[in-house]
């Protein structure tokens, strides 16, 4: 059963009672990384192996993702800066315990490639926080894996 969580702002991504946050370089351009993220929303179940279903909703200020497991949400799109930014906020999951869940992706130049920082910034219950906290480095991994795996994607594209 699909709850809703508090809308909060992008500013959460900073204030959140629990931030964890990842950085990797790729070699593909910010350009490129943002249309990956921001432009191409179906594309994501191809690259970052936890979605099963991505898709843009309400002409783009949305998004609906479904993962492995069968947790879904519904986002609204807080932020599109092309290079530099994309952020959402989820609205409404079946993931107990969750009160608020912002996602913000931060693209940096980093010579010829990029330096892409997510910060997954949440509120829950204090089983929630506990579960994201025991989950960090499971979290980090996929985050790991998706990049490395969207680096390729976009590689691929460009020979």
């Amino acid at each position: 059963m699909a709850r809703r969580l508090r809308p909060v702002g992008l500013d959460f991504a900073e204030t959140a009672p629990l931030r964890l946050v990842f950085a990797r370089e790729m070699t593909a351009p910010p350009e490129a990384v943002f249309r990956a993220l921001a432009e191409d929303v179906s594309g994501w179940s191809e690259w970052f192996s936890a979605v099963t279903l991505a898709r843009p909703s309400g002409d783009g200020t949305g998004r609906e993702m479904r993962l492995l497991g069968g947790t879904r949400f519904q986002e609204t799109v807080l932020a599109s800066r092309a290079p530099e930014v994309y952020a959402y906020r989820v609205d409404t999951t079946n993931a107990p315990g969750a009160r608020a869940l912002v996602e913000e992706w931060r693209l940096t130049p980093a010579g010829s490639g990029t330096r892409v920082r997510w910060t997954f910034a949440a509120d829950g219950t204090a089983p929630f926080r506990v579960a994201l906290k025991v989950g960090r480095a499971g979290l980090g991994r996929a985050f790991r894996d998706a990049v490395t795996a969207l680096d390729r994607r976009l590689a691929s594209a460009h020979t």
